[in-house]
């Protein structure tokens, strides 16, 4: 697995699928809405991360009247620890060089 370029666009979409739960899954949409960003800039992300094996994606399957069945996305288990550990590293180097302040 080849590691993922950390830029502002994909850390936006791994928040955005960090904070998915069962009961709120991330699909398209909602994570173009969680990470302000337009559809053309998310899915392509989600290719790059499933193709690393950090996403899944399901269809849904339960009934949706009156629209098109969604696609859920998740970090896989591979791609959650990932995640953190990137988002964790990214915030440390940034901490560590005095480019970010606030408390954690």
């Amino acid at each position: 697995m080849t590691n993922i370029r950390l830029t502002k666009p994909t850390i936006a979409v791994l928040e955005a699928l960090l904070s998915a739960t069962s009961d709120r899954p991330a699909w398209g949409l909602s994570i173009c809405r969680s990470a302000d960003l337009g559809p053309g800039t998310v899915y392509p992300i989600l290719d790059r991360l499933a193709e690393r094996g950090w996403v899944a994606s399901r269809e849904e399957t339960t009934p949706h009247p009156g629209r098109p069945a969604r696609r859920f996305y998740e970090l896989t288990g591979t791609g959650r620890q990932k995640a953190n550990a990137a988002l964790e590293d990214r915030r440390v180097r940034r901490f560590g060089l005095g480019l970010a302040g606030g408390t954690s």
